[in-house]
């Protein structure tokens, strides 16, 4: 224990962080249980802002299990191969009440089984998933778990697991105004963080940790107004991808942005190896791969990925209106792929909500993948929906749905994320939760193979202290 307490002194800021440091068993939880939320933009909803009451007039904005929110948390969950468990984070609730823990778990493929989830933190009584946290995993097996912040007022926390691949043990290693994380571990030299800043908009940050929790200044990358972002990490690269906010309402979210760092954030590149000099801060400038706002669509985030060649592929979703209900038709999720020196726009499919997100792959025999909510689901104008598989075999040009993984279901599943590492035999590739999209709902957590013919579902309640996972009947 002192051991620790002497690492938390030479490696934090100050003394209260420091202090807080120490190895903690933290508590675990009855079952895995995920957060309901509502933004409360909706008509006539029990738990609606009255300022909104009848501004909507096909439900709310977004609602629902958003256990595994947002599409810029991430990474949400990570294969280990050294001890073959797949660790994943996600929002839990309080008893299936509107309280958020920030949960981490892990399903151990050996054994088919996971353990009772472990509550890293406590908000205090917040109940908004925007406070989910995301996670990394260093050389040595620590695992960090980055619990976001929502502005100044309510700031963030990291942990660092006490011991390697457990979760039973963290030491909070700082708190920091830290919002959308997205830690990326860089072998033994230490974790590039990207992040964002509520500074009146919600402006892009980096910062670089070391291996021993020490880090330096916030850099700001991007302030155009604000942005949302998603990122990714291929050995010592790390791209991103993200909008902007024009008159700093994420409403209005549009344009799309590409950026590369090769040497932990020390320099920036565009597309085509061009340095920039951070923040950016005109709407028009080299990082700006589509021009959204000439076409008046709006962006919505879900993911990137790199091709075989290590181009970039980028996976949205657009529309003409931010309020859900037919007149923002269509919802076109669209690729964009950097090839031969230029941008290729590829249609997937439509789908019925601006928040309906899901991850893409490129494999290696060369088959693009993405598995998202994107059939309508019981709750027709609700985020998320039914969850199914698409691929292409010709570089995004063509989409073919391969299988429906989910139907028929009680609940709109909502937030498909990617599991980093996952091998290509993995029942585990990828982690949702479903709830509710109009009422306040029980909120359940799954996961499944790349190509969604096995959907499984984690025990809501659990007697022991290991169950295994249910199997789903084949749609």
């Amino acid at each position: 224990m002192h051991r620790f307490a002497l690492i938390a002194c030479m490696t934090l800021a100050t003394a209260a962080v420091a202090s807080a440091a120490a190895e903690t068993l933290k508590p675990k939880d009855g079952g895995y249980r995920g957060i309901w939320f509502t933004l409360g933009q909706y008509t006539d909803a029990p738990y609606g802002k009255g300022q909104w009451k009848g501004f909507w007039d096909y439900g709310d904005k977004y609602s629902g299990g958003l256990g595994t929110y947002t599409a810029k948390h991430l990474p949400l969950a990570i294969y280990a191969p050294a001890v073959k468990k797949t660790f994943f984070c996600y929002g839990g609730s309080k008893g299936g009440q509107r309280y958020l823990y920030n949960m981490i778990s892990y399903y151990d493929h050996q054994k088919d089984r996971v353990p009772r989830p472990t509550i890293v933190h406590d908000k205090g009584g917040v109940d908004d998933p925007h406070d989910d946290a995301s996670l990394t995993i260093d050389p040595e097996g620590r695992i960090w778990v980055y619990v976001a912040g929502r502005g100044r007022s309510r700031p963030g926390f990291v942990y660092r697991s006490a011991r390697p691949y457990d979760v039973d043990r963290f030491e909070r290693i700082s708190s920091d105004e830290i919002c959308y994380p997205q830690p990326w571990c860089v072998g033994s030299e230490g974790i590039v963080e990207l992040f964002t800043k509520y500074t009146g908009v919600r402006e892009l940050y980096w910062n670089f940790r070391k291996p021993d929790g020490t880090r330096g200044e916030d850099r700001k990358l991007a302030g155009i107004e604000g942005h949302y972002q998603v990122s990714f990490r291929q050995g010592r690269r790390i791209v991103t991808a993200f909008n902007r906010h024009p008159q700093g309402m994420p409403d209005n979210r549009t344009d799309l942005y590409y950026l590369e760092t090769r040497d932990l954030g020390k320099t920036w590149q565009t597309i085509d190896g061009k340095t920039i000099a951070p923040p950016l801060v005109d709407p028009d400038n080299p990082a700006r791969i589509k021009a959204y706002s000439a076409e008046r669509r709006l962006v919505y985030m879900n993911d990137i990925a790199l091709d075989g060649d290590g181009n970039p592929v980028i996976l949205v979703v657009t529309s003409s209106d931010h309020r859900p209900g037919p007149q923002g038709d269509p919802r076109t999720w669209e690729v964009l792929h950097h090839k031969g020196g230029a941008w290729r726009i590829h249609k997937v499919t439509d789908s019925t909500h601006n928040y309906d997100t899901g991850p893409i792959w490129i494999e290696t025999e060369g088959t693009w993948r993405i598995i998202g909510p994107t059939e309508r689901g019981p709750q027709r104008w609700g985020g998320g929906g039914e969850v199914a598989v698409w691929t292409s075999r010709d570089e995004g040009a063509a989409w073919t749905k391969v299988r429906d993984a989910t139907k028929d279901s009680p609940r709109n599943h909502s937030y498909v994320r990617k599991v980093i590492g996952a091998q290509a035999d993995s029942p585990f590739a990828v982690l949702w939760a479903d709830g509710h999209a109009d009422k306040l709902s029980v909120s359940r957590l799954y996961f499944a193979d790349f190509e969604g013919k096995t959907v499984r579902r984690l025990p809501y309640d659990m007697q022991e202290d290991f169950a295994t996972p249910e199997f789903l009947p084949a749609p």
